[in-house]
C-alpha cells in the first residue's frame, strides 16, 4: 500500500543572467596621448528582493594607465564606481516562502572600450551577473510502506580462517618480476 508525504525543502525557483554595460567619462588635467591599460578590480556586490524586482548594489575600482606630453610621461587614474542594477524576475509559484537571493558574477567587470577625446577618457565597463531566487517549496512524494526483504549475507571466508590468513595465501613472491617485463 502506498501513501503520500510532503517534504519541505529549499529549491531554486527562479534563475537568470544579464549582461550590464555602463559608460563612464573621466576628465583629465593634461591632454592624454595614449591609453596604456585599464584594470577593473575589487568587485563587491549584493542583491535584495523588493516586490518583483531584484536590486543589485555594488562597486568596483577602475585604474586607467595613460601617457601624456607626447608619450614622455605616464599617470594612473583611480576611480571607485558604485552601481545599482534593477532586474525584474519572471513570476514564479506563489506558494513559495522564505525567499533568498543569490547573486554571482558570471563575468567580472572588464573594460570593453576606451578612448581619448578633448581632455577626457571615455570608457565602457561590461559585467555579467547571475541571479538565483531560492525559496522553501513543498514536494509531494509517494511512499511505499511495504518493507523490502532482507538479503542473506554469506561469508566467503571460512569461520576458522582469518582475513589476514586468506590474504597471505593469495600473495605471490614472483608477482613483481612477472609484471615488469
Amino acid at each position: 500500500m502506498s501513501s503520500y508525504k510532503e517534504i519541505v525543502t529549499k529549491a531554486v525557483i527562479g534563475k537568470g543572467k544579464k549582461l550590464f554595460t555602463t559608460d563612464h567619462v573621466v576628465a583629465l588635467k593634461e591632454d592624454a596621448s595614449t591609453i596604456l591599460g585599464c584594470w577593473v578590480i575589487n568587485h563587491n556586490f549584493h542583491g535584495e528582493k523588493v516586490g518583483n524586482q531584484i536590486i543589485i548594489s555594488g562597486s568596483y575600482d577602475v585604474n586607467i594607465w595613460y601617457s601624456y606630453d607626447n608619450d614622455t610621461k605616464t599617470d594612473v587614474i583611480k576611480e571607485m564606481q558604485n552601481y545599482r542594477e534593477v532586474v525584474r524576475m519572471r513570476n514564479h509559484d506563489e506558494d513559495v516562502t522564505g525567499e533568498q537571493i543569490i547573486v554571482r558574477s558570471l563575468q567580472q567587470p572588464t573594460c570593453s572600450d576606451i578612448s581619448i577625446s578633448n581632455h577626457e577618457i571615455h570608457y565602457t565597463i561590461e559585467k555579467e551577473l547571475g541571479i538565483e531566487l531560492v525559496g522553501d517549496v513543498k514536494v509531494k512524494i509517494e511512499t511505499n510502506e511495504d518493507e523490502d526483504p532482507w538479503d542473506e549475507i554469506v561469508d566467503d571466508v571460512d569461520q576458522n580462517e582469518s582475513a589476514a590468513d586468506v590474504i597471505d595465501q593469495e600473495l605471490r613472491d614472483d608477482f613483481i618480476e612477472e609484471n615488469t617485463i
